[in-house]
């Protein structure tokens, strides 16, 4: 029902949120899976595929005058600048236009930079397109992670959560697969094979563009913008849908909640409630993000070159080693991720960054003193990703549920943007350098700064972080546009 305020728009009560959250598993939420998850697939492609061709990009015959510390370092920083570029932008526009048309733009933008980086003639070609692919896969975090857990019951939102985030090493361990394939001249030429590999990511992105045309926009994003009378009718529709699937009435959804309908939120607004109300969660934020990026983009982009210029192993073979690691990190998620919505997010998260942390300064000592090789290195990396993938994708669950409704796509872009500029730009240039040295202290000393920030983040974590197991979004941080005296208290 609703009403015309005094100021503002009018208010509306509505069960909505409760509605959804009550649901029980269905093969709706699995069309939410599919649709929405798999991009992170494209994302771990594109990541792991560049950083194993980055030998070959610089090979005499590769069609491509670019050099392995240019692809490394450069074009992965670009990558990254773009991603959070394109989650600062795509993330403003997502809570402003909604989820559903933010994210069939986003993947738009990814499938055309990614087709065009794969006729790439010159380095500067490369650089540009590597920056708008990175656009697009930025503006995907922030709209596919708001729609993600505004969809998902809160029952299953945390484990749901980490494995689609860590689906992203799916697709790190095709990528790694698909550039041993890529890279065997007895198949394809130089200068053939590495372009083969960017149009398979076109080809996977139209097949998950075809599923998104039927995920839904956000009930809880419409009700807020003035289509309560729409989100009633999308919700009555998954309810009438999950009875007939599982033979069973749902029981009552309370409890109600009232908003004020508001076509926009201001950016002030936004950045005031953050920062000003949420000053201990935007801290805890800016730790997780920092520390998770550092480590990952910095050695995702270096991996392939210190297996070749530590271990020998030949750049065709790279790929191997690292979707026995891709495999591994994929594995955290999907069997620690219960434990987030079980034992609780505070002892999780703190704990997988802070024994991630322990156990990267472990393998650091072990290469610095010579007792590693190619496979036990691996060996090594398998175990502390294990742990830290877990971590990694607990960043983006915790952004996305600890801030209001109205503020949840730019949360997830500002804290994705400040902690990837600072460890994802910084991380891939500061570690071509200290890998390209050939010097072993060097690589363990880019270990050992990766390890500490983690380990930081995990102590934030252990102070700062919020139980927001098994509760709905609106009770851990209340909507702007509700009434006085509803949910609960900013911290």
């Amino acid at each position: 029902m609703s009403d015309t305020g005094t100021a503002g728009g009018p208010t509306v009560t509505t069960r909505i949120p409760a509605r959804l959250d009550r649901l029980p598993w269905s093969r709706w939420h699995w069309m939410i899976v599919i649709g929405l998850g798999t991009v992170w697939i494209l994302d771990g492609l594109e990541v792991t595929v560049v950083g194993n061709i980055a030998s070959r990009l610089s090979e005499d015959g590769s069609g491509l005058p670019i050099t392995d510390a240019q692809v490394t370092g450069i074009a992965a920083a670009l990558y990254v600048a773009g991603a959070c570029s394109g989650a600062l932008v795509f993330g403003w526009l997502t809570d402003r236009y909604g989820r559903k048309k933010l994210f069939l733009i986003t993947l738009a933008v990814y499938l055309a930079a990614t087709a065009l980086t794969a006729i790439s003639f010159s380095a500067w070609w490369f650089f540009l397109f590597r920056f708008l692919t990175g656009f697009g896969i930025g503006g995907e975090y922030a709209a596919i992670n708001s729609a993600i857990d505004e969809l998902i019951p809160s029952k299953y939102r945390g484990r749901v959560d980490l494995i689609i985030n860590g689906s992203f090493w799916l697709g790190a361990m095709a990528g790694s697969l698909l550039s041993v394939l890529a890279l065997n001249t007895a198949l394809f030429p130089k200068d053939i094979g590495w372009r083969l590999t960017f149009a398979l990511g076109v080809v996977l992105g139209l097949v998950i563009l075809l599923v998104r045309r039927h995920v839904p926009e956000s009930p809880r994003w419409m009700f807020i913008h003035g289509r309560d009378e729409e989100a009633e009718r999308l919700v009555e529709g998954v309810e009438r849908e999950v009875e007939e699937e599982t033979g069973r009435t749902l029981p009552p959804a309370e409890p109600s909640i009232t908003v004020r309908q508001r076509k926009s939120i201001g950016f002030g607004l936004i950045a005031r409630t953050v920062f000003r109300s949420y000053p201990k969660r935007a801290v805890l934020g800016l730790a997780l993000f920092i520390g998770q990026a550092f480590l990952y983009n910095a050695i995702t982009f270096g991996f392939g070159s210190i297996l070749v210029k530590f271990f020998d192993v030949s750049s065709g073979a790279t790929g191997y080693y690292f979707a026995v690691i891709a495999f591994c990190n994929f594995l955290g998620p999907l069997f620690l991720g219960r434990l987030f919505d079980t034992v609780g997010r505070k002892p999780m998260i703190a704990g997988t960054y802070i024994l991630s942390g322990l156990l990267l300064f472990a393998t650091a000592w072990l290469f610095g003193v010579g007792m590693l090789t190619a496979v036990t290195m691996t060996g090594c990396w398998c175990l502390v990703l294990f742990v830290a993938s877990a971590g990694a994708s607990s960043a983006y669950l915790t952004v996305s549920e600890i801030f209001p409704m109205e503020t949840r796509a730019m949360a997830i872009a500002f804290f994705y943007a400040v902690g990837t500029a600072a460890g994802g730009i910084t991380g891939p240039l500061v570690f071509a350098d200290l890998t390209a040295s050939g010097v072993v202290g060097d690589t363990v000393l880019a270990f050992c700064i990766g390890a500490g920030l983690m380990v930081a983040a995990g102590l934030v974590a252990f102070f700062f972080a919020v139980a927001a197991e098994q509760k709905s979004l609106e009770s851990i941080a209340t909507p702007l546009s509700a009434e006085a005296g509803q949910g609960a208290a900013p911290n």
